[in-house]
């Protein structure tokens, strides 16, 4: 299957080359400019492609999840982007303490994760998604269980 890479970390990679440790927290208008740019990207390289499945890592919603976290409003550039590209589905992998960790791009804790994910569901509850959660356990397990449903939603 086709899969899109989750592309903050690119961006994150790149800016901490700059000097700058994590964009997000720093320059939250540079930083949301080329996630917003990566993310429409992503969703129109997928029709250019001819797969039947192309999974996404993390979608546009997502900036606004994260932008409400840190309690910064959202360009109407956002939101409309949100609400002009629809993805046929939303998986959410929930924060999963066994194999939560954090590395050079993650930097939030455990606890920040789980409230994280609390605004990613709400977010694409706004607009409108239905939201398929991914239960823990092994991976086979987990990839079928997506599997299942885009092959018989």
């Amino acid at each position: 299957y086709t899969c899109l890479k989750e592309i903050s970390r690119e961006i994150t990679l790149e800016a901490q080359k700059r000097g700058i440790k994590q964009l997000f927290l720093t320059n939250h208008e540079e930083f949301n400019q080329k996630i917003l740019s990566g993310r429409i990207n992503q969703f129109n390289t997928c029709s250019d492609l001819e797969d039947h499945f192309i999974f996404i890592d993390r979608g546009l919603p997502d900036i606004i999840a994260y932008n409400d976290y840190i309690n910064i409003e959202s360009s109407q550039e956002i939101i409309t982007a949100s609400e002009k590209l629809i993805y046929d589905f939303v998986f959410i992998f929930p924060a999963w303490k066994k194999i939560f960790k954090n590395d050079n791009e993650r930097y939030e804790s455990f606890e920040e994760a789980l409230k994280i994910q609390d605004n990613l569901i709400k977010t694409y509850a706004k607009f409108g998604y239905e939201i398929y959660e991914v239960p823990t356990g092994e991976v086979g397990d987990r990839a079928n269980y997506i599997l299942n449903v885009v092959e018989y939603s």
